[in-house]
């Protein structure tokens, strides 16, 4: 049928105007967030293939956030186009029924829906522990591009440097000191129970490893008993040092499986405890019920659809009016493990409104049918 061709033509314009939407809105944000990702390499000395497979692995925690509001702005950027073009007129007067075209949205505001469930409790979980286990695995690749003349750097767990001037891999007026025991397995020189400062006037940076001439090492028993050696070479082997990026495993990185395995037990422990579950509990709801809140969204931008001159049905305000639903849901869904009123009001918001927008249309539509 003709009108199934035209409904098949809306849907897949609906479609490709909202993964083009999408994938701008992620290609901005993760471009502004791949500045800030410069600093696995500029402070922490991972390579240049893991900062670009960190960034890419993160696309997916990013892209999920603009699912929502990509799909109210493809069904507002529709609606505008096809109104100005006066071609839903054709339709309603060729017999189209307005409920015809709501259902279009509601299955695909479904598809978005299911689209969204599965990259928010499977894909984007496990994306992003990837790229933390990445940043476990791939150790800095060079101790070099760490190194920053006169500025203390406290890059690695434990470990402090300062060097006054630096040229290329010259460095020189060093400053060293280990207050993890970083050093007990790069240097015979060094005692594994004391803390150590390292002195010397100059050095040369190779990779991973740091030659340094003329110093001294100062070590500090826990006692306040001091040993002094002095060197006039000393070759540090760098391999060792962990970087200071956060290695354990966030609560967004962590599966759903493992959260609601959590959430149901009646076990305490360092990872499940009270106040962890109260953030599990925001947590299975931006993955879980966020999704609903989709189709809520193609009601909304369906009251574009009722013919009436009133000021707030106009198609701005009602891009407005879904607007707020996403900036609701963005600030609600933080507070639903922390107040119980919150949690029900955003567990059922979403369906009572459903239910009222959608009965709400029908009546308005069987009124103007009656009017002709």
């Amino acid at each position: 049928m003709l009108q199934n061709k035209i409904f098949l033509n809306f849907s897949l314009e609906i479609i490709k105007i909202f993964l083009t939407v999408l994938f701008g809105l992620s290609m901005i944000a993760l471009t502004v967030r791949a500045v800030n990702f410069l600093d696995l390499i500029v402070d922490n000395g991972y390579s240049v293939i893991a900062y670009f497979q960190y960034s890419l692995l993160n696309l997916l925690g990013i892209s999920i956030k603009f699912i929502p509001f990509s799909f109210l702005i493809s069904l507002s950027i529709f609606i505008l186009k096809h109104q100005q073009d006066n071609e839903f007129i054709i339709l309603w007067t060729s017999g189209v029924k307005k409920l015809s075209l709501i259902k279009i949205f509601i299955t695909l505001s479904f598809l978005v829906s299911c689209f969204y469930l599965i990259f928010s409790t499977f894909l984007t979980p496990l994306a992003l522990n990837k790229s933390r286990n990445l940043l476990n695995n791939d150790n800095f690749n060079s101790f070099l591009p760490t190194i920053k003349s006169q500025k203390f750097n406290d890059s690695f767990k434990g470990f402090t440097f300062f060097v006054e001037k630096k040229k290329e891999d010259q460095i020189s007026n060093i400053f060293i000191h280990d207050a993890g025991n970083n050093l007990k397995n790069l240097s015979p020189n060094t005692k594994e129970d004391y803390d150590n400062t390292i002195l010397a006037k100059s050095g040369v940076v190779k990779n991973k490893k740091l030659l340094l001439f003329n110093g001294k090492i100062i070590s500090e028993k826990r006692n306040a008993e001091t040993e002094i050696i002095n060197f006039e070479q000393i070759i540090l082997g760098l391999e060792n040092l962990n970087t200071a990026v956060i290695k354990k495993p966030k609560i967004q990185e962590t599966s759903t499986f493992t959260l609601i395995k959590c959430f149901v037990s009646k076990k305490n422990n360092n990872f499940c405890n009270k106040d962890f579950k109260k953030e599990i509990i925001s947590t299975l709801n931006r993955r879980i019920i966020i999704p609903f809140y989709i189709p809520l969204l193609a009601l909304i931008c369906s009251l574009a659809l009722i013919k009436t001159k009133k000021i707030y049905y106009n198609k701005y305000f009602i891009f407005f009016y879904g607007f707020i639903i996403l900036v609701f849901t963005e600030l609600a869904v933080r507070y639903t493990g922390l107040s119980s009123i919150m949690l029900y009001t955003f567990l059922l918001l979403p369906f009572l409104l459903i239910s009222f927008i959608y009965f709400f249309l029908i009546y308005k539509f069987s009124t103007e049918l009656k009017n002709e």
